[in-house]
């Protein structure tokens, strides 16, 4: 009886050495960037100031999420949905088969959307990094964020090139909550379109397979955990980067979110400025408000007025802070100077950003107090001397005593 044979399974690719990913990212992001520069010229390359690369598994409340952390951040630009730039008909098919679209094409289009003005003070990007390829592109756009603050620092166009910050947030869920919430999605659009149709009211949403199919969502999951979550990993060590467990309530996730989010001021502010403010304390409540053009207006202080700057400072650490730590408990502090560092308005507006960088509220407050120095007995006329007196206030949330 004749025997059945089968050809060999074809043996799995073997994994990329981490030479050839970085040179494949470096001559992506050299061809890249060198377009960009020729078609706008490089002064025109004005990248955000803060960027967020936001990751998560299917169904792990990115796009919930998003609108919170936008707010969270003190920004107020849309989000650049990665998915949605990669819009082409062949773009469109990888993605309906739970595939990736290649890295160039990601990298092109990304970058020049990061270019929109409107994306100046910070921006959210949701689902970049996904492959390694794209990591190192990050860490490229990093390092030439930096060279080009370097290169116009002390030029016209210094404002437009800051200290860059970027942040890896990734929202995780498991396998089992990714499935059920991508299926859960689908049945959803599914009686959303029947309705719009039936009515004639509304529009369509994209009914997408991997959302319909459950061996498609399973194998989403998958590439995430096989590609992106490692993609995302790798860059722990060279950017600030929020693990957030999105398995719970949108309640709960937000929560999560927000201790995550906590103030950093190495990641935020110009190293020079963040070493000149060490020594004042750090609130523990921070109201993020207004938070880019703040940390705008502290930087051109630092590198701009910086003699006066430093000047403040220490008489915040000297003449302040002693003050404001025996009112800790109150949460309000005054105090009244003649000090004449505040004859310079600037000092005034230094302080009070200084202590709203710091997490505090504070009110300089000029009062002119008539001093008599003479009096004529002739005409009665009393001649007085003005007195300038600077009243500081200075509030922040204050200590809780259990009494009882």
């Amino acid at each position: 009886m004749p025997t059945l044979s089968s050809k060999p399974a074809k043996p799995a690719p073997a994994p990329r050495s981490r030479e050839s990913v970085i040179q494949e990212a470096q001559l992506i992001f050299a061809d890249v960037w060198r377009k960009l520069e020729a078609s706008l010229g490089r002064e025109n390359l004005r990248f955000p100031g803060e960027i967020i690369l936001l990751g998560g598994a299917p169904g792990s409340g990115k796009g919930t999420n998003t609108d919170f952390v936008l707010k969270a951040r003190g920004l107020t630009c849309p989000p650049v949905v990665v998915s949605s730039l990669l819009d082409s008909p062949e773009a469109r098919k990888i993605k309906d088969a739970g595939g990736m679209v290649g890295d160039r094409e990601v990298i092109s289009l990304l970058l020049r959307k990061l270019l929109e003005p409107q994306y100046a003070h910070g921006v959210i990007i949701d689902g970049f990094p996904r492959t390694q390829v794209q990591v190192e592109c990050v860490k490229l756009l990093f390092q030439h964020m930096q060279t080009l603050r370097r290169e116009f620092q002390n030029t016209p166009h210094s404002a437009h090139f800051r200290q860059p910050a970027i942040h890896i947030m990734v929202l995780y869920v498991d396998e089992k909550t990714s499935v059920e919430r991508q299926l859960k999605r689908g049945r959803e659009i599914i009686a959303h379109n029947e309705q719009v149709r039936r009515s004639g009211v509304g529009d369509l949403l994209e009914e997408r397979s991997t959302d319909t199919d459950v061996s498609l969502a399973q194998r989403r999951y998958r590439v995430f955990k096989e590609q992106t979550w490692d993609a995302l990993q790798s860059l722990k060590e060279h950017f600030h980067y929020h693990f957030i467990n999105a398995q719970g309530s949108i309640a709960e996730v937000e929560q999560n979110i927000l201790r995550e989010l906590q103030y950093q001021s190495t990641l935020e502010l110009d190293p020079r400025t963040h070493d000149i403010l060490r020594h004042v304390p750090v609130a523990s409540e921070i109201i993020v408000h207004a938070r880019q053009e703040l940390v705008k207006r502290l930087d051109g202080y630092a590198h701009k007025q910086t003699d006066l700057f430093i000047r403040v400072v220490e008489f915040i650490g000297e003449k302040i802070m002693p003050v404001v730590l025996r009112h800790a408990i109150t949460g309000r502090a005054q105090v009244n100077t003649e000090d004449p560092i505040f004859e310079d308005p600037l000092a005034s507006a230094m302080f009070i950003d200084i202590f709203s960088e710091r997490g505090y509220h504070a009110i300089v407050d000029l009062h002119l107090i008539e001093i008599p120095e003479s009096f004529d007995l002739k005409t009665g006329a009393v001649r007085c001397r003005v007195k300038k007196v600077y009243r500081l206030q200075i509030t922040f949330p204050g200590s809780e005593i259990r009494r009882g």
